[in-house]
């Protein structure tokens, strides 16, 4: 890397339904030194999202391109889509000595581990259930049937490395969850 960072990377992996965008949000408020990253997708931008906000939303050919030229310290494939983090804006982030929150699938997250090694904390977001994880995506209402299995069938894919990452928190209390995440954070950045 050209810089030498300064900041660490806390990583969040979840199902998606587990929470882990709702802790987050919330852990993000109660930290100060810590910023979020905005990953860049190929997937439609959804209602109320905000381009350089929620996401970099970019096109196919154009992630190609980042891809072939290095762009990403993690990315990857899933759902018809891509995902990444921009490596350009996390050392800007990190150089600046602030700490940095990725919201990246499991692979990523292990991604990341090998290039930062112990600069880099891994927290799986875990659902309490598989049951509690169906409620939680059909309540979202922006999923078909077949979306759905497919976002399960991730799911189980995704919790069974829950155990290569520092800590789990299982989401079955949205306040215990945000404060087990933030006690790990506080004590990971000193």
């Amino acid at each position: 890397m050209a810089v030498e960072p300064s900041g660490k990377l806390i990583v969040f992996s979840a199902p998606s339904g587990a929470g882990k965008t709702t802790i987050a949000t919330m852990v993000l408020q109660r930290i100060a030194n810590l910023s979020f990253s905005v990953s860049a997708t190929t997937r439609k931008q959804r209602e109320g999202e905000q381009d350089g906000v929620n996401y970099y939303f970019l096109d196919k050919a154009t992630f190609e391109k980042k891809i072939e030229q290095g762009g990403f310290i993690e990315h990857e494939f899933f759902f018809g889509n891509y995902y990444g983090t921009l490596l350009d804006a996390t050392e800007s982030v990190l150089a600046s000595g602030k700490n940095l929150l990725l919201d990246v699938d499991v692979k990523g997250a292990l991604n990341v581990r090998k290039l930062f090694g112990e600069r880099s904390l891994l927290i799986f977001i875990q659902p309490p259930s598989m049951e509690v994880l169906i409620e939680r995506l059909q309540g979202r209402g922006s999923e078909d049937d077949a979306a759905l299995q497919e976002r399960l069938e991730r799911a189980r894919f995704e919790m069974s490395f829950a155990d290569q990452f520092d800590t789990i928190i299982v989401n079955n209390n949205l306040t215990a969850a945000v404060d087990d995440v933030e006690a790990a954070i506080v004590n990971f950045i000193g």
